[in-house]
């Protein structure tokens, strides 16, 4: 297996070879050009994001800057927001779903290194797929590490850190990230009675 072959399959390898070096290049000058388009230039962010990422949705917004690995492991739905300094470290697949809103400074980190020293010192790494389901909201400065799944609709509180997998339909926040309880039909009245009165408002 190649390093590259290695890297997408989760197993130990080291970022070196034509081909890996290849599409970092790759991303880093996508990543260059959206870093620097001023806001005017909607459209031409748009399509840098498509050209970098496996998938990207309807009505994507990333506000520069945003950092990523590789960009060709990401998938993102439609209605994707990311806030300033976004980091995806790509090595695996990171698969966002529909409606799902990063606060700043969030970080998605698929890549992780041996916990021994001296292998760690080979410049061995590996990495572990990232999935958040649809309707997700992530506050601001949450890390999400390598192998963790959040499921639809959850809310992770700001500067969580996210090690474990999250269920749908709750409320978590933490050091690590834990469930601090479950949304509920209370709650969607709750909303719903805040959106009735903005609209009567406006």
């Amino acid at each position: 297996m190649t390093d590259k072959q290695k890297m997408l399959a989760g197993r130990l390898y080291i970022a070196q070879g034509e081909e890996i070096r290849r599409d970092i290049l790759r991303c880093r000058k996508i990543l260059r050009r959206f870093n620097q388009t001023g806001i005017e230039n909607f459209r031409r962010r748009t399509k840098l994001l498509q050209e970098l990422f496996a998938r990207a949705g309807k009505n994507i917004y990333i506000e520069p800057p945003f950092h990523c690995d590789y960009g060709a492991q990401i998938s993102v739905g439609d209605n994707f927001y990311a806030n300033v300094n976004c980091v995806i470290l790509d090595v695996c697949a990171v698969t966002i779903g529909s409606d799902v809103f990063l606060g700043p400074n969030v970080g998605i980190y698929t890549a992780a290194h041996p916990l021994d020293a001296a292998v760690r010192a080979e410049r061995l790494e590996y990495g572990s797929p990232i999935n958040i389901g649809d309707g997700g909201w992530l506050g601001g400065g949450v890390s999400v590490l390598p192998g963790v799944t959040i499921g639809a609709n959850a809310v992770i509180g700001a500067g969580s850190v996210v090690t474990k997998n999250i269920p749908a339909n709750v409320v978590a926040a933490g050091n690590p990230c834990r469930v601090l309880r479950r949304l509920t039909a209370r709650d969607r009245k709750f909303w719903e009675k805040q959106k009735q009165e903005y609209c009567r408002l406006a």
